[in-house]
């Protein structure tokens, strides 16, 4: 039994070991160190900071050694050293000079770690670069697998014909493929505006203005030192900032995901009433119960699970995108607090995703469930029929077919025999007596 307060480190951990390596507080210190060494190792770079020579190559091997070997006991000595700061970007601080000092040749030089920065400088950067990461080897891909299984799921049954419903009430029939096609092409409009998309970094110290840079090196053009090392990270650079990456990239981020999570709702509500309608029919596994006291239930739990996980994610993406871009005045520091929860909403996002993903798997089609629909409901044909007797300009089309369906049953013998009165081209009426074959 895990003691874990929160069910995605419980009951879903090893669901979610995939985003472990982008959202759990050993991966911010991790991406925080990475920043760090970054910097320092572009300030020996800088031909006019003679005060930091340029490394060589063992020496900057020797960094990389930092980042690379970087583990879950180099996170507990950074915990350690904030037990006594009360600061964890300071006790990263700490933690890296004495790295850096035992590198030979650097002691001298460590106080170049963290050189004119604030925190938010090394950690917006960080948060950018891990979800990036995320976005590429975790939430991407899933997605992308999600849609891919829908689209195999559309071409499998290209040629199914469905009963539509809409305001819950028998409609023109429709096909199997192109009601997951819906989904697919809106998933996929979505996916490409995810892939684009790119995080903003903030890199200026205290208030945005290089004020501790110029203090100390007036000749450097700062602004353009910040844009270079921003870029090197694939993040774009904020020009003009308070001390605080404003978080708009975080907020667009995050409308881009209650978006994707409003179509996956869409589709679990839409999986689980065709589920309901047996139209679909779900596979049985062995040794799995639906129900503690009826023996006859397979449920649509994949759907329900989905369905609960994205109210949980987009809730929170709601929440990031109305708070984070909002700070009083050069700072406050409700945005650090709220960033620590990103990895608890894509982490129900990607359990959705994985949800439905597996009860994409479990369905099959129940052809005769389908058939047995539409041959109950001829009348869902009234509209191909008064299009056509418009097209041959009858008047009163609408209101000839509506007088005859509307509000009734009509069988396809009722309704075979209006078409053959008609006055309409034989060929016409063939046509239409094959659709209500």
């Amino acid at each position: 039994m895990s003691p874990a307060l929160s069910p995605l480190d419980g009951r879903y951990a090893s669901s979610l070991d995939p985003l472990r390596p982008f959202f759990s507080e050993e991966a911010l210190l991790r991406a925080r160190v990475f920043i760090e060494v970054s910097y320092f190792i572009m300030l020996s770079k800088e031909p006019k900071i003679r005060e930091l020579p340029p490394l060589s190559g063992k020496q900057q091997k020797a960094l990389q050694q930092i980042v690379d070997g970087f583990g879950p006991k180099d996170a507990q000595a950074i915990k350690k050293i904030e037990e006594k700061t009360k600061h964890d970007v300071k006790a990263l601080e700490y933690y890296l000079k004495e790295k850096i000092g035992a590198v030979p040749g650097l002691k001298k030089y460590i106080e170049f770690v963290h050189f004119a920065l604030t925190s938010e400088d090394t950690t917006n950067l960080a948060y950018g670069i891990l979800i990036h990461q995320a976005l590429e080897n975790v939430l991407l891909p899933s997605l992308q697998d999600l849609v891919s299984a829908l689209t195999a799921m559309a071409k499998q049954w290209r040629d199914v014909s469905l009963l539509a419903l809409t305001h819950g009430q028998p409609a023109t029939p429709t096909t199997v493929s192109k009601e997951l096609m819906v989904f697919v092409s809106r998933l996929e409009r979505q996916l490409q505006l995810l892939r684009a998309f790119r995080m903003q970094g903030k890199f200026g110290g205290a208030v945005g203005t290089f004020s501790a840079h110029r203090a100390a090196y007036p000749g450097i053009d700062w602004p353009a030192f910040g844009k270079k090392f921003v870029k090197a990270l694939g993040l774009e650079p904020l020009e003009y900032t308070t001390q605080i990456n404003p978080h708009d990239d975080l907020a667009e981020l995050s409308h881009l995901f209650i978006r994707i999570g409003n179509v996956l709702l869409n589709l679990s509500r839409d999986l689980w009433l065709y589920i309901s309608r047996g139209i679909f029919r779900q596979k049985m596994i062995a040794g799995e119960v639906g129900s503690s006291t009826m023996p006859h239930k397979v449920n649509p739990i994949d759907c329900e699970n989905a369905e609960g996980n994205i109210g949980i994610a987009n809730a929170l993406f709601a929440h990031f995108a109305e708070k984070l871009p909002i700070s009083r005045l050069q700072r406050d520091l409700s945005d650090s607090t709220v960033q620590r929860n990103l990895g608890v909403a894509f982490g129900h996002h990607l359990l959705a995703v994985q949800s439905l993903k597996r009860g994409l798997g479990k369905l099959s089609l129940d052809i005769t469930k389908i058939q047995r629909e539409l041959d109950t409901h001829p009348e869902v044909h009234a509209e191909a029929i008064q299009t056509v007797l418009r097209k041959h300009g009858i008047e009163g089309a609408y209101e000839k077919l509506k007088e005859f369906t509307r509000g009734e049953r009509v069988t396809k013998e009722q309704l075979r025999s209006f078409i053959e009165k008609l006055k309409l081209p034989e060929k016409e009426k063939s046509r239409l007596l094959t659709i209500v074959r």
